[in-house]
């Protein structure tokens, strides 16, 4: 049986701003890191999540019960398996737990690469 339905956020303001100033400022830090590195790159929300878009898809990021999940596709994880390997991670996607700080050059290490894969798409 499903839950209740989740809330449509319509912006990532309007997401961000539904979470404890904790987690908010965490989901800040990924958005200027993706601003900084690709300043051209379109803020949208997508998969009820919040979204950078150039040349498709670049990133994604969102905040969940125990972590913030970062999203910059199969091959933003493959490319950074080794570093990642102390997070929990999946096929695209990577769980950064609450209680730590964010690997934030890590971050931007994988949004500059997501970047250069998309431009040479």
């Amino acid at each position: 049986m499903m839950g209740e339905p989740k809330r449509k956020f319509e912006t990532i303001d309007d997401f961000i701003s539904s979470f404890p100033d904790e987690t908010q400022e965490k989901l800040e830090i990924i958005r200027r890191i993706v601003k900084e590195e690709a300043p051209e790159a379109e803020e949208t929300i997508s998969y009820g999540i919040p979204t950078f878009k150039l040349n498709g898809n670049l990133v994604h990021f969102a905040a969940l019960k125990n972590h913030i999940g970062f999203y910059p596709t199969p091959s933003g994880i493959e490319q950074f398996k080794e570093k990642f390997s102390q997070y929990k991670t999946s096929k695209g996607a990577v769980q950064f737990p609450l209680g730590e700080p964010l690997p934030e050059d890590l971050i931007r290490k994988v949004v500059v690469f997501r970047l250069r894969e998309n431009l040479h798409k």
